[in-house]
C-alpha cells in the first residue's frame, strides 16, 4: 500500500487576552471575594503535524510529539489529541499537566491560582477545540456555584458555553458537607460534550464527576472531559481505601474506563524528569539536558509516578 506524506495545518487559537483575572472565595453575603493577581493569556501561533496518508484515504497521525515549548504549544498538542480520541470514540478522557510552568510540580503555586489559571487554559482550550456552532451544546462543570459566577464574569465573559456546577456548599461547608447536586437535573437533552474543570478540591467532586458519567454519558454518544483534575491523588492512594472507599473505588470503576490523552507530570530532585504522553502516543519518561528533553523510557501503558521515580529515573 502506497503512502504519502502531507502537512496539516492545526488552527491557531483566538489572540484575544483576558486580563487580571484573580482567585476567589465566596463569602457569607453571597458576594465574591477577590484575592490574587494571577496575569493575561496570550495569543497562540500556528503549528503544524506530519500526517501520513494512504490510497484509501486513511491517515495515520505521527505519535512522536515532542515537549512543548510554552502553553500555546501545549493547547495545539492537546487539542490534536482530543480530536484523535474523539475519532477513536473514546468518551471518557484526562488532560493534566501543571500550570504554574511546565517544569512545575503540585504544590509549586497556590492553590486559588493554579485553580484561575486552569480556568483561562480552559477557556483557550474551548475557544480552540469547539466550533461556535456547538459551543451551546458544550457544559463546561466547575466544583461549585460560586466559581461559575466568577467565571461568567471573568474568563468565560461573553461565552457562549453552557456553566454548571459540580457540588453547592451548605451550612456545614466548613465540616466537610456540601450540598449533592443530581446530575441528572443539570443536563439538558441537546448537551453533547462535558468538560469538568479541576475536580479535585474536595473529594466529593471526583464521585460527583463518576455520577455525571454513569447517568448522562455511558451509553450515549456524548463525549466527557476531565481538566486539571489530579487523578494522581488518587491513583496513588493518597487518600487512605479505609477512610475514602468511594474514592478509592473509582480506580476500579471510572478511571479503569478514562483515556489519559493529554498528561505531564514533572519529577524534582538530582533524578528528576518528565512523565509525558500525548494521544496516540506511548508513554515517555523525559529528561531535560541542555534546554532539550531527551527520552530515557517509553511504554504502551501508564507507569505509576512511584515506578518513574524509584526504578525508571534513577536507572537511566
Amino acid at each position: 500500500m502506497a503512502v504519502y506524506s502531507a502537512m496539516i495545518s492545526i488552527p491557531s487559537l483566538s489572540s484575544s487576552k483576558v486580563e487580571k483575572l484573580e482567585s476567589f472565595s465566596l463569602k457569607n453575603d453571597g458576594d465574591i471575594k477577590l484575592r490574587r493577581f494571577t496575569g493575561s493569556v496570550v495569543p497562540i501561533k500556528q503549528k503544524l503535524a506530519t500526517c501520513s496518508v494512504s490510497r484509501d484515504g486513511s491517515a495515520s497521525v505521527d505519535t512522536d510529539v515532542p515537549f512543548p515549548t510554552d502553553y500555546t504549544e501545549l493547547l495545539a498538542q492537546a487539542k490534536v489529541a482530543v480530536e484523535l480520541a474523539l475519532k477513536d470514540n473514546k468518551q471518557l478522557m484526562e488532560i493534566e499537566f501543571p500550570t504554574s510552568g511546565l517544569g512545575s510540580v503540585p504544590g509549586d503555586g497556590e492553590g486559588g491560582i493554579e485553580m484561575t489559571e486552569s480556568m483561562l487554559l480552559i477557556r483557550q482550550f474551548c475557544d480552540c477545540l469547539i466550533s461556535p456552532e456547538k459551543a451551546t451544546r458544550s457544559r463546561i462543570f466547575f466544583p461549585e456555584a460560586s466559581e461559575v459566577k466568577f467565571a461568567r464574569q471573568s474568563a468565560f465573559g461573553g461565552a457562549s458555553f453552557k456553566l454548571d456546577y459540580l457540588t453547592k456548599p451548605s451550612f456545614f461547608e466548613d465540616f466537610g458537607f456540601v450540598e449533592k447536586v443530581k446530575m441528572k437535573d443539570r443536563v439538558k437533552p441537546e448537551d453533547e460534550l462535558f468538560l469538568v474543570a479541576y475536580p479535585y478540591f474536595n473529594v466529593n467532586e471526583m464521585l460527583v464527576v463518576e455520577e455525571l458519567y454513569k447517568e448522562a454519558v455511558m451509553n450515549t454518544t456524548r463525549k466527557l472531559i476531565i481538566f486539571n483534575g489530579e487523578i494522581d491523588r488518587i491513583r496513588s492512594g493518597y487518600y487512605p481505601p479505609f477512610f475514602y472507599p468511594k474514592l478509592a473505588a473509582l480506580n476500579k470503576t471510572l478511571l479503569s474506563m478514562m483515556e489519559t490523552v493529554y498528561y505531564i507530570h514533572n519529577f524534582k530532585g538530582k533524578n528528576g524528569g518528565t512523565l509525558f504522553r500525548c494521544y496516540p502516543g506511548r508513554w515517555k519518561v523525559l529528561r531535560r539536558v541542555r534546554n532539550k528533553y531527551i527520552c530515557l523510557h517509553e511504554q504502551d501503558v501508564m507507569p505509576s509516578l512511584k515506578e518513574v521515580a524509584l526504578n525508571i529515573l534513577p536507572s537511566a
